[in-house]
């Protein structure tokens, strides 16, 4: 039948990881428990900064921002896909994947420049401590922020009109576990060519573009580092700058492979498992890497412990 002929698709089917029952179970258990603590780490994080005055530094000004749009990406994605984990037919209306796209592209569009934000305040702090309360004002950090969250939006919805300009018509299953463009192309009923050599070009903004910086600005810190007398003190920070390139790599890696490949009319299994890092796992991971292991957070969590408890014994 030609594609004149066809309707416009009203919902999607999505086929998740694995159709087999005990298989989605295990599933549903393991990505229940991430989604707890993800929520639970980054709701911990906001609290803690917005309560403790010792916690209004840069920094935690940015890891605030962070935890909000983990939060947003995790609340967008997770609870659907444990929902389709015990439903024998994973569907989503059209206009719903539509709404998932909207939520959670401009949010992780979002993340990419917040992370390279993060990597400049670092290396100001290691590589220019003197000057460190002078470069990274109040004014600064906010504009940093916003613009953040400006070139999320703006980038996203830049991939989100030239996608869903495409007509989608009578092919509707999409392998994978949330509404995401590369998977979506897919069944697009009209040559996607120009569409993905647009959301290859945003990607050179949102993703290449702020890797490079990270990159920049932990290769200073490193060289910065090198110089420090103190065995200890160079242990520390190489510790710190590790544990962010972990995350690093594990987010704006799976993300590049996913959005600034060649698209193909198949999803294949790796797509979706390399989907999983940027939406799942970083989300979770960001809390225990960032902040949960700070001196300063552990401390700002005994003052709210103990100023619970004393209200408790009122």
């Amino acid at each position: 039948m030609g594609t004149e002929n066809q309707t416009f698709v009203d919902e999607f089917l999505l086929l998740g990881f694995s159709q087999d029952a005990q298989t989605q179970i295990l599933l549903f258990v393991l990505f229940l428990i991430i989604y707890v603590l993800t929520v639970l780490g980054n709701l911990l994080i906001i609290i803690l900064i917005l309560m403790d005055s010792r916690l209004h530094t840069p920094m935690y000004f940015f890891l605030r921002n962070l935890s909000f749009a983990d939060l947003c990406l995790s609340n967008s994605i997770v609870p659907q896909m444990l929902s389709h984990f015990l439903a024998k037919r994973k569907s989503i209306s059209f206009w719903g994947c539509v709404t998932q796209v909207i939520a959670t592209l401009p949010i992780g569009c979002t993340e990419c420049a917040l992370l390279a934000v993060m990597s400049y305040d670092r290396y100001v702090a290691v590589c220019k401590p003197l000057h460190y309360s002078t470069i990274m004002t109040q004014q600064l950090c906010l504009l940093l922020a916003l613009g953040s969250w400006a070139s999320g939006i703006l980038v996203s919805m830049i991939d989100i009109t030239v996608a869903f300009c495409l007509p989608y018509r009578g092919q509707n299953t999409v392998s994978h576990y949330f509404c995401e463009l590369p998977a979506l192309l897919k069944v697009a009923s009209a040559d996607t060519y120009s569409t993905e050599m647009a959301i290859f070009a945003m990607g050179i903004v949102i993703l290449l573009a702020p890797v490079s910086l990270i990159l920049i600005s932990y290769g200073n810190i490193i060289a910065t580092v090198i110089q420090i007398q103190s065995g200890e003190g160079r242990l520390k920070v190489f510790s710190t700058c590790g544990s962010h390139l972990v995350v690093v790599v594990l987010f704006y890696g799976s993300g590049i492979v996913n959005y600034m490949q060649p698209n193909t009319k198949t999803t294949k299994k790796r797509d979706k498992v390399l989907s999983v890092f940027y939406t799942v796992v970083t989300p979770m991971l960001n809390p225990i890497i960032y902040s949960l292991r700070n001196k300063d957070v552990k401390s700002a969590f005994r003052r709210l412990a103990a100023r619970i408890t004393f209200f408790q014994k009122q």
